[in-house]
């Protein structure tokens, strides 16, 4: 064995150690981290040594000086934000993209890689009953995968319209009106503003957070009434899962008004695209594969690892035009399939699509299902027993994976918010919705079983106990 391999050797056995004892540590182990990032400066800072240390007392001293400061988010305890664990098949298919380490941008020099990725691909739009000649891009995340989307949108809407995007660029292009739901998420507008297409037109939603159709319509006819000299290009961003309800908007409706507009479609489907692998959840998602374009984010609810948004376009080739480009250094594959950074705003990207595939080989179409069936039921598990609860109100229609609370007043909802994070047996966030201070769970990973739902009951109810004592 030569030197180099002794110490990958020793580097990776003993980061498979502790990452071992990490993962066995999520039963029991308290949820929120015990230092904060000023406290762990000074282990992890100060000057750059002078000589350095072998790989494995590195991986050593990163484990034990870190634990502090860690969350215990793989934990079923967990129900903050909205982030789910990891599947084992999906972790071990991690571990090994960083270890075969390649460059998954180019179908020719990484054929294996593409290859996965590629089946991948077909497999979610299989799955989600999307349009089979779609186009899929792993992405770094669903702010990255909406984004994709929307500059798909961006340039087929411009060269509808006659204009030469990537010749002329925005100055002087025809406007394109976009339209969002009151409660879609902020990173639309982020991706809105990334694209340099400005603030949208905010369109009225129900007390769910489901966008009006009604108002989408008199939206679309006051805007685009106002255009002059033919049809003004229009983008509309439909939600599939709220933030805090869970909340689909309606999309068979929705989408007939903005289509009888002549608008692009695009979803967020960050967390709830995956209620489409669900037969019992279609009247969530009746008329979702009528949109143009799809984003959402794998570590969610389908739990394979960080940094794998998923990108998924109808018009596969807006997309390319959008995101590709061809430069001779780099060598295409001869059967003119296209290559993976066409698809998505990178060039240089590790191979995120394989711990999807790793995921979706080890679940099936039943395992998949299985899975978000199971966390649709406990969400509805801590919604029922905690209203049973005296003074705690369940603020939403639990028809998905978010439980939304109140306390009485926003005073008594924040202290019983920062009580069940100090206590540390769980971990909910709070946020604000419908003008009122709330408790948000989120339920979103693959092990929370039954216990760790008495668990969730039992922080909450002691806490509401010692704010009102």
């Amino acid at each position: 064995m030569s030197a180099g391999e002794e110490r990958y050797r020793d580097a990776l056995e003993a980061a498979a150690g502790h990452a071992r004892q990490w993962l066995e540590s999520q039963g029991t182990r308290r949820i929120g981290p015990q230092a904060t990032a000023a406290e762990l400066a000074a282990d992890f800072g100060g000057p750059l040594p002078e000589q350095g240390i072998p790989a494995a007392e590195v991986v050593d001293y990163l484990a034990a000086k870190a634990e502090p400061g860690l969350m215990a988010m793989p934990s079923g305890r967990f129900f903050g934000w909205v982030i789910g664990g990891t599947l084992p098949a999906a972790l071990a298919a991690d571990w090994l993209v960083s270890a075969w380490d390649q460059n998954a941008g180019l179908r020719f020099a990484t054929p294996a890689t593409a290859a996965i990725e590629e089946a991948a691909g077909k497999w979610i739009l299989e799955l989600l009953g999307l349009p089979e000649e779609s186009d899929v891009g792993f992405a770094t995340g669903a702010t990255m995968a909406n984004f994709t989307g929307l500059a798909a949108a961006r340039w087929r809407l411009m060269a509808d319209a006659g204009w030469d995007l990537d010749g002329d660029g925005l100055a002087g292009a025809p406007r394109i009106r976009c339209f969002v739901g009151q409660e879609r998420h902020d990173t639309i507008d982020l991706g809105l503003r990334y694209l340099g297409l400005g603030r949208p037109t905010v369109v009225p939603s129900d007390r769910q957070g489901r966008i009006i159709p009604a108002e989408l319509d008199c939206a679309l006819d006051l805007a685009l009434s106002a255009g002059e000299g033919g049809p003004v290009p229009a983008l509309v961003c439909l939600q599939a899962g709220n933030l805090h309800s869970g909340a689909f908007d309606p999309f068979a409706e929705a989408i007939a008004v903005a289509k009888a507009h002549g608008a692009w479609v695009h979803v967020d489907g960050a967390f709830g695209l995956w209620a489409a692998a669900v037969p019992e959840l279609s009247a969530l998602t009746a008329g979702l594969r009528l949109a143009d374009s799809w984003g959402t984010d794998a570590h969610k609810t389908l739990n394979v690892p960080y940094d794998c948004g998923i990108a998924i376009v109808r018009d596969a080739r807006a997309l390319r035009s959008a995101m590709g480009l061809h430069t001779s250094y780099l060598i295409q594959a001869a059967d003119g399939a296209g290559d993976p950074f066409e698809s998505v705003p990178e060039l240089s990207r590790r191979a995120r699509g394989v711990p999807v595939w790793a995921a979706l080989k080890s679940l099936g179409r039943d395992g998949v299902a299985g899975q978000v069936r199971t966390l649709v039921l406990r969400a509805a598990q801590l919604a029922e027993q905690l209203a049973a609860l005296e003074g705690v109100e369940v603020l939403n229609d639990v028809d998905y994976t978010q439980v939304s609370l109140a306390f009485g007043d926003d005073a008594v909802t924040r202290a019983v918010t920062e009580r069940i994070i100090s206590d540390g047996r769980v971990w909910m966030s709070g946020s604000r919705w419908q003008d009122r201070d709330i408790l948000r769970i989120s339920v979103s990973n693959w092990s929370t079983d039954d216990a760790d739902v008495r668990v969730a009951v039992d922080a909450v109810r002691d806490a509401l106990a010692a704010v009102r004592g």
